[in-house]
C-alpha cells in the first residue's frame, strides 16, 4: 500500500481541506504515514493570506524536499499554489507538482500522478480524531476589504447546502463543531436564503453538546445571531473588527468604528454576561497615524476582550491596499503590534484570573487538556486537569488557579455547591 504525508499550514479552513483530502486520499488506497520519510507521497496544503504565511509554507516545502525518501513525489496544493501556481512551479523545482485546490489520488506507473476533477468543499471526511472539529460552511468571500487578497484566488462565495454540512457533522462523531467560513455572517445569501446562519446553528446544535461559530463580520452579528449563538450554551463571539480607528477602517474598506463595536460588545454582555469575546487586528496599515494607534490601544482597554490576534500588514498584489500611499516603516509597525499586544497580555491575564474560584463544564481534548465555551481549539488557552480524564469526555470543575491565558480546573461532582 501505498503511504501519503499531508502537511498543513494556515488557518482551521485549511485544516478542514486537509481533512477532506485524507479521506480522498484514503478512499483511492493511500495509507497515513507516521513520519514524512516512510511516505511514497509528500503533500502540502499551504497558506497565502500574508507575506509570513508564504514565506512559511515555502520553508515547510523545502524542508519535506530534503526529507522525504527517495523517488517519492512533492505535491503542493492550498492557497499558495491556487495563487502563485505557474511562478511557484518555476521557483521550486523540487516539487513535482502544483495541484491549486486538488491533489494527485493515484499514480500513473512512473509519469504524472492524475489530477481529479473535484469540489473540494463538498468532499466527504474521514471520521474526526479529535472530539472536535472544525466544520466549513461556505467557501469564497463576496466583500472586498483593502488589505485581503482571498476573494482574488478563493472567488466569490459558495455556501454549502444544510443538509450536506449536518450529514458531515453526523460523520465527524464529535463533541463540538466548530463552523468557519470567510464570511460565516453571510451563510446562505448566495442561495437566497434570509437568516440561513442562525437556522443552520440551531440545526448543529440539536447534534452536538457545543455549537461554536468564528469568524463573524461585524455587520453580519444581528441581534436574532447573537441570541441564537448565545442560546447554543456557547456564548463566544469571534468578530472580525480588524481596527477601531473610524478615518482608518474607511480606509480598509470597512464599516463600523470603536464606538460601534462598544455598543455591540456591551449588547453581548448585557444579553449573555458569561460570554468571551475574540477579535483580531491589523497594525501599520498604509496611513495610520499615532492618533489611530491611540485609538485602538484605548478601545482594547476599554472593550477587556477575552482574546485578541495582533498582525503587521503586509502588502497583497492586487488588494487596494496595495496601491495606498502613507506606509507605516516596519520597525515602528512592530512597536505599535508590541504595545497593543502587552495592554491586550494584561487584560486577558486579568479576565482569567476573575474566573479562579468559579465552577465550568469542560470537554477533555487531551490528557491533561480541557477547554469551556471560553476557549475556542488551537487559538486561546486551556484549562489544565487530570491527565487521567480520558479524551472525548465532559467535566465540571471548579478554576483553582490562573496562569496567563491558560486556567488549572479541579473536578467536582455536580450538584456539589
Amino acid at each position: 500500500m501505498a503511504r501519503y504525508w499531508l502537511e498543513t499550514l494556515g488557518c482551521p479552513k485549511n485544516q478542514v481541506d486537509s481533512d477532506k483530502l485524507a479521506g480522498t486520499l484514503e478512499a483511492d488506497g493511500f495509507g497515513r504515514a507516521t513520519r514524512p520519510e516512510e511516505a511514497e507521497l509528500v503533500v502540502v496544503n499551504t497558506c497565502a493570506f500574508i507575506e509570513a504565511a508564504r514565506q512559511e509554507s515555502v520553508d515547510a516545502v523545502l524542508a519535506l524536499a530534503g526529507a522525504r525518501r527517495p523517488g517519492a513525489r512533492l505535491v503542493v496544493t492550498g492557497c499558495l499554489a491556487e495563487r502563485y501556481g505557474a511562478e511557484l512551479g518555476e521557483a521550486l523545482p523540487e516539487v513535482d507538482l502544483v495541484a491549486g485546490f486538488g491533489v494527485p489520488v493515484a499514480f500513473r506507473g512512473r509519469g504524472e500522478p492524475a489530477v481529479p476533477s473535484f469540489d473540494l468543499l463538498n468532499l466527504p471526511r474521514p471520521p474526526a480524531a479529535a472530539p472536535w472539529a472544525y466544520v466549513k460552511v461556505a467557501e469564497g468571500c463576496d466583500r472586498r476589504c483593502g488589505f485581503c487578497a482571498i476573494p482574488s484566488f478563493r472567488g466569490r462565495q459558495r455556501s454549502r447546502r444544510r443538509d450536506d454540512i449536518l450529514a458531515e457533522i453526523d460523520s465527524l462523531g464529535v463533541e463540538e463543531a466548530v463552523l468557519v467560513a470567510q464570511d460565516i455572517a453571510s451563510y446562505g445569501r448566495d442561495l437566497g436564503e434570509r437568516r440561513a446562519l442562525e437556522r443552520l446553528v440551531r440545526d448543529v446544535a440539536r447534534r452536538v453538546a457545543r455549537t461554536r461559530v468564528l469568524y463573524v463580520y461585524p455587520s453580519g452579528l444581528t441581534d436574532g445571531l447573537i441570541d441564537v449563538i448565545g442560546e447554543t450554551g456557547c456564548p463566544y463571539f469571534d468578530l472580525s473588527l480588524q481596527h477601531a480607528s473610524r478615518p482608518l477602517l474607511r480606509r480598509m474598506r470597512r464599516p463600523g468604528d470603536g464606538a460601534s463595536f462598544l455598543e455591540r460588545i456591551g449588547r453581548i454582555r448585557r444579553r449573555f454576561p458569561d460570554a468571551a469575546l475574540r477579535s483580531s487586528f491589523i497594525v501599520g496599515y498604509p496611513g495610520e497615524t499615532e492618533d489611530d494607534h491611540d485609538t485602538l490601544l484605548a478601545f482594547l482597554e476599554e472593550a477587556e476582550l477575552d482574546w485578541a490576534g495582533f498582525f503587521p500588514f503586509s502588502r497583497e498584489e492586487g488588494t487596494y491596499a496595495a496601491g495606498l500611499a502613507g506606509r507605516v516603516p516596519a520597525g515602528l509597525a512592530a512597536e505599535r503590534l508590541r504595545e497593543c499586544s502587552e495592554v491586550q497580555d494584561a487584560v486577558t491575564a486579568q479576565r482569567r484570573r476573575l474566573l479562579v474560584g468559579r465552577r465550568a463544564r469542560l470537554l477533555v481534548d487531551a490528557p491533561g487538556v480541557a477547554r469551556g465555551h471560553r476557549e475556542a481549539p488551537e487559538i486561546d488557552g486551556v484549562v489544565r486537569v487530570p491527565p487521567a480524564l480520558p479524551a472525548g469526555s465532559w467535566i465540571d470543575v471548579r478554576i483553582t488557579a490562573a496562569e496567563g491565558p491558560d486556567l488549572e480546573g479541579e473536578p467536582v461532582e455536580v450538584g456539589v455547591a
